[in-house]
């Protein structure tokens, strides 16, 4: 997903591209100085539990010394929107510079005029399938969908999607949430489906219902909606959820019972969040040091702590900067690679196929 450096470069270009790209991925003097000048930045819906983001922003005040506002911190998306079309005449404490949301409310944001476009330094680096192309909005972090083992009760642990159907994981397979609802366990259904090689986004979503339909006739499915504890007691020993939920959940056990994160080697489907800066922006200037400051190597490797993994992960891992102890801590960073990101009209095309016909075609009543 992330495009690759020629291999075939000589050493002195590739030396000076890289002489290049670290210079460009310092944000000017002159933006640092109106930052400061401008003293605060005010966010929106970053607890601090959620992707590192208490660390986060406390590197950020403390590399430039810019003071953070933050708003409600357990604000949803909707509510993020909602707050800059309530302050769009207000420069004070209440109007947030900076949101971070779900993919589909970066594209509908800007067709409200509700954001503006910046492009930060490290701007090549984020793959174009997770960016506006004029910069009004672009992907921060991800999960991938997995499956989430108990070690303790699974010996042999899937690899891949076509596994799940063997007799060995005899009513073993969950989904965190009901296909019929839940924008997770959605995206499970139609990653099935992309691993079976369909490329078409409603015959993937349908694909992905044939193969949990197969799932649930060899006995392996429990409709049950999978969780840290169904996962800890047994009953559900295969979930199959978002990584950094999978990972939150391994460590909140430490180890009782021993659990394992495996990304699958086919079907690999990205969940992404994006960044934009508000029309309104009381402290623009602040807010464009922000995004700097999170596309930067060290703002990514933030969120990478709360397992939340950065947009730039595959472009950190090639060049080195991700430290071992943090690689050793998630799944091999090479899965990544093939991660897909699903656009909202093939999200849409998928969702249409699964909601509708999971009843019809695998007839397991999830709950």
């Amino acid at each position: 997903m992330i495009s690759k450096t020629q291999r075939l470069l000589s050493l002195s270009t590739a030396m000076l591209l890289a002489t290049t790209a670290v210079a460009a991925a310092e944000p000017s003097e002159e933006l640092i100085a109106a930052a400061k000048k401008e003293g605060t930045l005010t966010t929106i819906a970053l607890p601090h539990t959620w992707c590192g983001y208490g660390d986060v922003i406390a590197g950020f005040k403390a590399k430039y010394g810019i003071e953070v506002n933050e708003l409600n911190p357990d604000a949803g998306s909707g509510d993020e929107i909602e707050a800059i079309k309530a302050n769009k005449g207000n420069t004070g404490p209440q109007a947030p510079d900076v949101i971070d949301v779900g993919l589909s409310f970066g594209p509908s944001a800007k067709a409200e005029g509700l954001i503006q476009p910046y492009k930060v330094s490290t701007w090549d680096t984020i793959p174009d399938s997770a960016k506006d192309s004029e910069g009004f909005w672009y992907g921060d972090y991800y999960g991938v969908l997995s499956f989430v083992v108990n070690t303790d009760i699974v010996k042999e642990v899937p690899k891949d999607w076509a596994d799940l159907k063997k007799s060995d994981y005899a009513n073993s397979v969950a989904l965190a949430g009901d296909p019929r609802a839940s924008n997770q366990a959605v995206q499970a259904v139609y990653a099935a489906g992309l691993s079976a090689g369909e490329k078409d986004a409603a015959k993937a979503g349908e694909a992905g219902l044939g193969f949990f339909a197969e799932v649930n006739k060899a006995g392996n499915f429990v409709p049950v909606i999978g969780k840290s504890a169904s996962l800890a007691q047994g009953s559900t020993p295969i979930i199959i959820a978002w990584d950094y939920n999978g990972l939150s959940w391994r460590d909140s056990l430490n180890g009782n019972p021993p659990v394992e994160v495996v990304v699958p080697a086919s079907g690999v489907v990205a969940g992404v969040y994006v960044q934009a800066i508000s029309a309104f922006a009381p402290h623009p200037n602040a807010a464009k040091l922000w995004m700097e400051y999170l596309y930067s190597d060290e703002g990514q490797l933030g969120w990478l702590k709360g397992y939340c993994h950065p947009i730039r992960f595959n472009d950190l891992v090639k060049n080195g900067k991700v430290p071992q102890e943090m690689l050793d801590k998630l799944p091999p960073a090479a899965s990544y690679e093939k991660a897909v990101f699903p656009t909202l009209e093939e999200q849409a095309a998928g969702k249409e196929a699964i909601t509708t016909k999971w009843d019809s075609i695998v007839g397991a009543n999830v709950q």
